[in-house]
């Protein structure tokens, strides 16, 4: 028998460091479980590697077409072995921070893969005694019927570290990974494909912020197209082939970015007597108990979407619970979502549709970013906010953003939200600072009642 813990978390992505962390902060004997790289999928194959990808784009693309801001540079090009020489720099720097602050919280990091038993966590030959485990082993990429993995077929982390750049590119899935490869790529160079089986790209969210995002994408040069079940896929040496409705292409590479599903085979679950619903994830209370005693789970595992800040949040509550203090639930109406595109993507609560359809009386309203002065000096002018309030509180009950900052600027919508906050204090109590894009919060909230100053 190894050595004895309070807690045991299976899994170093954000949701189990936060766990961890917090769990030592508040006094328990703790351990990580990792069988790969510290900070798990996230900081290595996922998050960070994609907004390093990103936040070259977009640089690359402003210096490219800056002429209408007055910045003329010639020979400008893309060094894509510097760029992935980078993303490594970065997420080593990222993964040796939460392994230094494992060092720091005197957690011990357990190398391998970590299976439940009784009384504990098994790992190689060794079992570790705790009488709480926290489950954050996160998710698995998921091909689509008729396909493997390998080859000229990615997931998304096949995409994010190509080791140079390809000519074209086929991205079958238009959520939010999807839609990020593609935005990259494109600014990139790449001539992009983006596929989605539903009627519109970003399909959870509002329908008016989509296409916003449709009509930037068509202008930089993607090609769109929604209603396409991707089948007939046939990959070669050095090409894939494939078909939707009546069409068919051939591109460099394919890359399935349609689905995740919850990482639970090497877990034992069964024996362990924690079951899945009919999504393959762990139902949970609001403490992020599991039907097991002892047993917890967060972040992709569990029910909601699967995001980061989610599994961090939960892996706090987890911790605390374990540690006996008084917890609150996550609000998963109160998550936002976050899409690093050009322009960016971010939302919380309901879309206008959701809200009708929950039996809501609402009231919508839509602000342009090119309203306020700070949408012409950062050239931000074609993104949007709008909000879908209760018809008679003005409770906020949805808040969409688009816009080139629209993922720092949730924040505040998110905290209205959760406050229980109204339109009527974005409109007229909250001063928002000029010149900003954050101006358009408080005129999209003044829209609803039509005396916008800027419309």
């Amino acid at each position: 028998m190894a050595d004895s813990y309070d807690v045991i978390v299976v899994g170093s992505g954000p949701g189990g460091y936060h766990a961890a962390i917090r769990a030592a902060q508040l006094g328990l004997r703790t351990a990580v479980i990792e069988r790969d790289e510290t900070g798990g999928r996230c900081l290595n194959y996922a998050c960070i590697p994609a907004k390093t990808l990103l936040r070259t784009a977009e640089v690359y693309d402003q210096a490219r077409n800056g002429e209408s801001i007055g910045i003329v540079a010639d020979g400008i090009s893309l060094d894509f072995g510097r760029l992935q020489q980078r993303r490594e720099e970065v997420r080593k720097g990222l993964t040796g921070g939460v392994a230094g602050l494992f060092k720091n919280h005197e957690i011990d990091l357990i190398r391998g893969e970590g299976s439940i038993v009784d009384g504990g966590v098994r790992v190689g030959d060794e079992t570790h005694e705790s009488a709480s485990v926290i489950l954050a082993t996160g998710s698995v990429a998921l091909p689509i019927p008729g396909t493997e993995f390998g080859g000229r077929i990615l997931d998304t982390w096949g995409a994010w570290s190509l080791p140079e750049l390809p000519e074209s590119m086929a991205v079958v899935g238009a959520g939010a990974s999807g839609s990020e490869i593609a935005s990259a790529y494109a600014r990139f160079g790449t001539r992009v494909t983006l596929l989605e089986m539903l009627p519109q790209i970003l399909p959870a969210e509002d329908k008016d912020v989509a296409r916003v995002l449709e009509r930037q994408f068509k202008a930089e040069g993607i090609e769109v197209v929604t209603g396409a079940r991707v089948e007939n896929v046939e990959a070669g040496e050095g090409s894939v082939s494939f078909g939707y409705g009546e069409e068919s292409e051939q591109v460099d590479y394919l890359v399935i970015a349609g689905g995740r599903g919850a990482d639970v085979a090497a877990l034992g679950l069964d024996a362990a007597g924690v079951g899945l619903d009919d999504d393959g994830k762990i139902p949970v209370d609001g403490s992020q108990r599991t039907a097991a005693g002892g047993i917890y789970a967060i972040g992709d595992l569990t029910p909601g979407p699967a995001l980061a800040h989610k599994a961090q949040e939960e892996g706090i509550v987890a911790a605390e619970a374990i540690a006996g203090e008084e917890v609150r639930p996550i609000d998963r109406d109160g998550i936002p979502g976050a899409t690093f595109t050009h322009p960016q993507v971010a939302s919380v609560g309901l879309t206008e549709a959701e809200a009708k359809e929950a039996g809501h009386e609402v009231k919508a309203a839509k602000f342009k970013l090119g309203g306020v002065g700070a949408g012409s000096v950062y050239d931000d002018r074609d993104g949007m906010v709008k909000l879908v309030v209760d018809a008679e509180y003005g409770e906020v009950l949805g808040a969409h953003i688009v816009g080139n900052r629209a993922c720092d600027m949730i924040a505040e919508l998110v905290a209205v939200k959760e406050l229980e906050g109204g339109y009527q204090e974005l409109a007229a109590r909250i001063i928002h600072p000029h010149p900003t894009i954050s101006e358009a919060i408080p005129e999209a909230a003044r829209a609803i009642d039509k005396w916008a100053i800027h419309a």
